[in-house]
């Protein structure tokens, strides 16, 4: 691992206190970024997080915002390049899921869903681009079990998932000519507490996957960290799957 790969830089990971979140984060810090991260309601683990990443050397701050709130959603993007002075890299991670047939989802259900995995990834990317130089990064994360066969139950979740491809395309082309890139990051089964490798329905993800096999959050870290570094200056507008096959 290439510890110098973002010396200098600054990065806000949404839902950085468990997760992915918290692996990308502390990938990041690694590589050498600081980091700000996001946490709605798990303080605990968010300064857990501030602790590890404070070990590698680098500064961390762990920022309360409810990415339901669109105030919140654009204004913490502000508060973590005022901490640090910049923002180089914004990794959209936070989001949440209601699964259930369509007859029982209510409007509630279908406002909250949409305002976390759309509204405030397309808020912070707004806020982002305000505030980024050239040679910014924007990764969003969407899922690839919902994005070329999702399940029954799973339809609301894979609505606001899918919009962000939707979103991540034309946003580079605007952004490209000042060095920003935007992608879209497609993790499928990994093991966390929302998804463990040993839930109720883990085995029918594992078998569907080519690998047969979980992935762990690190291996999802590692390809952000990639698209967040200098050797991905010429990524953007790309769908990455990092699922073990499960789209294969």
């Amino acid at each position: 691992m290439n510890s110098t790969v973002n010396t200098g830089r600054t990065a806000l990971v949404t839902g950085g206190s468990r997760g992915i979140g918290a692996a990308t984060a502390l990938r990041l810090a690694r590589d050498g970024a600081d980091v700000a991260l996001t946490y709605a309601r798990d303080e605990m683990g968010a300064q857990e997080v501030v602790r590890a990443i404070e070990a590698t050397g680098r500064r961390a701050v762990a920022l309360r915002a409810d990415a339901a709130d669109p105030e919140a959603a654009a204004s913490v993007v502000h508060r973590a390049a005022k901490t640090f002075g910049r923002l180089d890299i914004l990794v959209n991670n936070a989001g949440i899921g209601v699964l259930g047939p369509i007859a029982g989802l209510t409007p509630a259900d279908v406002d909250r869903v949409l305002a976390v995995n759309v509204r405030a990834v397309f808020l912070a990317c707004r806020a982002a681009a305000d505030a980024m130089e050239r040679g910014g990064r924007i990764i969003s994360l969407g899922t690839a079990l919902s994005r070329h066969a999702g399940g029954p139950g799973a339809t609301l979740y894979a609505m606001s998932k899918s919009a962000l491809s939707g979103l991540t395309k034309p946003l580079a082309r605007e952004l490209g000519p000042r060095g920003i890139t935007v992608n879209l990051v497609q993790p499928g089964a990994v093991d966390t507490d929302l998804n463990p490798a040993d839930g109720p329905f883990a085995d029918g993800q594992r078998a569907a996957n080519a690998l047969d096999r979980f992935g762990t959050t690190a291996e999802v870290a590692a390809l952000i960290a990639y698209l967040a570094g200098e050797e991905a200056a010429f990524v953007t507008g790309a769908e990455l799957t990092v699922d073990g096959g499960h789209s294969a």
